[in-house]
């Protein structure tokens, strides 16, 4: 029997519904590792995110989205994975595209929990 690892990926920001396109990045690590030479490493902390792009519906709260910093963003992943980031806001310069009607969104945030 086989088994569902990708599909519809659900999102809601702060409980209201947005409709996603393409990919969802979600951060597997609370930490970044790197080799300093054989058998020692260093770590750097890495924050939390989500990463998506949705349809730039015109009943997206953008300005509320925009502006908000203690957000919480719930991602529902096709393999039925878990992923809320709480204490959010919106980072980078996102911008709405003409030509497909997305939007590309990153939000850090305070804490990320996989459920």
């Amino acid at each position: 029997m086989g088994k569902k690892v990708a599909g519809t990926v659900y999102a809601k920001v702060d409980g209201g519904q947005v409709t996603v396109t393409g990919g969802v990045e979600c951060p597997l690590s609370e930490v970044k590792r790197e080799t300093v030479t054989t058998g020692f490493y260093k770590e750097e902390d890495l924050p939390p995110f989500v990463k998506l792009t949705c349809v730039d519906d015109p009943d997206l709260p953008i300005k509320q989205i925009m502006t908000a910093t203690n957000s919480t963003i719930t991602v529902e992943f096709g393999n039925g994975r878990v992923y809320v980031l709480s204490g959010a806001y919106v980072v980078g310069e996102p911008s709405s595209k003409g030509d497909d009607g997305t939007i590309e969104l990153e939000w850090n945030g305070i804490k990320g929990v996989w459920q």
